[in-house]
């Protein structure tokens, strides 16, 4: 039998119709509607009692299936949460200087953001890549850039998690070299390749290649890591840039495990088994300001993929059934007007994230709706942090808000919905067949949003209510252009010093391998160890692969 087979639905996918919009999008009622809906369309009593109750409440108890209540037993009283402040930007000595200053304040993980040629796997002295290099995160090119970004931190201390997608082989592969130059072995790194390109053709564009070598690309670091890197995660599953895009709260858990389900599949296709690379997968949820809501979801969505990895995959192990997620607080909350507001913003965030029980957790800094975070609202976002740990109460008790009226009623509705949403992503054949439906549905969403602002009819502090006619401009973060420059001759004196003709053969001995069914991870790793750079690593794939270009 066939992992697709073996994947399919116990029962018949449940028909979304037109009629059905508004069970994972809010209605357009006008401000003077004195109803209350979550951005999922659910509507909001003014009371809740035990009447509102499931009939059996699916709780258990945490570190136990369906670990609705969260995957380890005692949580927090055992361990907090990792602080894993998201950074990156400029050059890699910039940003090995803001990794130590953040480990040096407290945060006990990284978060690497990269540029946006690094992200398409374009070197920065391509011309394309003009005015971006180091602007949203650090520029990556080669090797001796990631030993510069890793520069006096012990790799076997400290989790690392990566935001790199179509180009994920690249950079785990440089993580491990220079995890082997520090003398280490390799099952002792730690970290996360995000490595979720189907996010990428939905709400994103971050892509590459088209989708099926995509897949490919993605197994590859399934199966390498689980003989190489067993600690790493090997992807972050990830429902933050739908929610980004516009989605509610219902898309993003149905979204989210519907790619789940996809890289499942494909895996298992290749003939692992599930319950050799599952309990290495990992999520990353947004947070939002509807503090009940976002632990509903996140409650809902750890039930959710707990029985489909049991009911549909046949998992036996418990840790292939548990959802480990990192949550960021939403970026697309942040507001530019009033930007102190958003402090308060990410506070709520983040204790709905911990209520909720989050793995890791980045809290944005207030001025990143203008521009990348300074060293002080960095600081402050991580004090965000720390007084949510020690002083809320809120990591004292596991999972704070079961037994809630509202929570539970909350929860068993938003697992309702996802599933019918999934079930439509099901009979269209999968995520990857199923692109075009779920960007329309996010559109949709995010012009729902947009339209409620709009009219007020949901309020937005110091946007769109509580206006103030001073503009108010924090101190910004600036990236020296000439950072860009001295990027791009760094890069053009690495090529000239290399062994040009070594580094050819390796290139087309990976052109070779793309041309085959071999694992391409150990090719990428041994182009960039012998000095080529994640462009001409890409770019030889690319060559095989095609680009992708969507169609809708």
């Amino acid at each position: 039998m066939s992992a697709q087979e073996q994947a399919s639905p116990a029962h018949d996918p449940i028909a979304v119709s037109a009629s059905d919009e508004q069970r994972t999008i809010a209605p357009i009622v006008g401000p003077h509607d004195p109803r209350r809906f979550t951005d999922s369309g659910i509507e909001i009593k003014s009371l809740y009692t035990e009447q509102d109750l499931p009939e059996q409440l699916h709780l258990g108890e945490p570190g136990s299936f369906p670990f609705t209540r969260g995957v380890h037993r005692e949580m927090y009283r055992r361990q907090l949460w990792t602080m894993r402040q998201y950074a990156g930007y400029a050059s890699a000595k910039e940003s090995n200087e803001r990794y130590r200053y953040l480990l040096s304040k407290g945060s006990t993980g990284l978060s690497m953001a990269f540029d946006l040629p690094t992200q398409l796997g374009l070197d920065s002295d391509n011309p394309r890549c003009l005015g971006e290099v180091g602007r949203t995160g650090v520029a990556i090119d080669t090797i001796e850039d990631m030993r510069t970004a890793f520069a006096e931190i012990p790799l076997e201390k400290v989790s690392t998690s990566m935001t790199i997608n179509a180009p994920a082989a690249c950079l785990l592969a440089l993580y491990q070299i220079v995890g082997e130059e520090q003398g280490l072995k390799s099952d002792q790194l730690r970290g996360t390749t995000q490595n979720d390109v189907l996010k990428e053709y939905i709400a994103r564009g971050n892509y590459i290649y088209p989708p099926q070598p995509t897949m490919r690309l993605t197994t590859d670091i399934f199966e390498y890591c689980q003989e190489h890197i067993p600690k790493w995660n090997t992807i972050s599953i990830s429902g933050y840039h739908f929610r980004e895009k516009g989605c509610s709260a219902v898309q993003e858990v149905a979204f989210t495990l519907s790619s789940g389900i996809a890289y499942v599949t494909a895996a298992m296709e290749r003939g692992l088994d599930v319950d050799d690379f599952a309990p290495r997968l990992a999520f990353f949820f947004n947070g939002h300001n509807n503090v009940f809501q976002e632990v509903a979801k996140f409650r809902a969505a750890r039930r959710m993929w707990a029985q489909i990895m049991r009911e549909r995959f046949h998992a036996k192990s418990e840790k292939s059934m548990m959802l480990r997620f990192h949550t960021q607080t939403g970026g697309v909350t942040l507001t530019a007007q009033q930007p102190e507001n958003n402090i308060v913003r990410v506070a709520l965030q983040g204790f709905a994230a911990v209520c909720g029980g989050t793995q890791s957790l980045h809290t944005n800094g207030f001025d990143e709706a203008l521009a990348l975070p300074t060293e002080r609202s960095a600081k402050i976002a991580l004090r965000t942090q720390q007084i949510l740990a020690h002083e809320s109460g809120a990591a004292d008790t596991v999972d704070p808000f079961a037994g809630s009226y509202f929570v539970e009623a909350l929860t068993d509705e938003i697992e309702e919905r996802a599933n019918e949403l999934i079930a439509k992503v099901d009979s269209l054949g999968g995520s990857v067949n199923a692109i075009a439906f779920i960007t329309a549905e996010i559109d949709e969403s995010a012009w729902g949003y947009q339209e409620r602002y709009r009219l007020k009819q949901d309020i937005v502090v110091g946007v769109n209510a509580f206006e103030e006619e001073d503009v108010e401009v924090p101190d910004l973060l600036r990236v020296d252009p000439a950072s860009e420059r001295e990027q791009v001759e760094r890069l053009k004196a690495f090529k000239a010093r290399r062994d040009n003709a070594l580094a050819q053969q390796r290139l087309q001995e990976l052109k070779s391998a793309a041309a085959g069914s071999e694992n391409l991870v150990p090719f990428i790793k041994q182009a960039l160890k012998d000095d080529c750079s994640i462009g001409e690593v890409c770019g030889a794939m690319k060559d095989v692969f095609g680009a992708y270009s969507p169609t809708f």
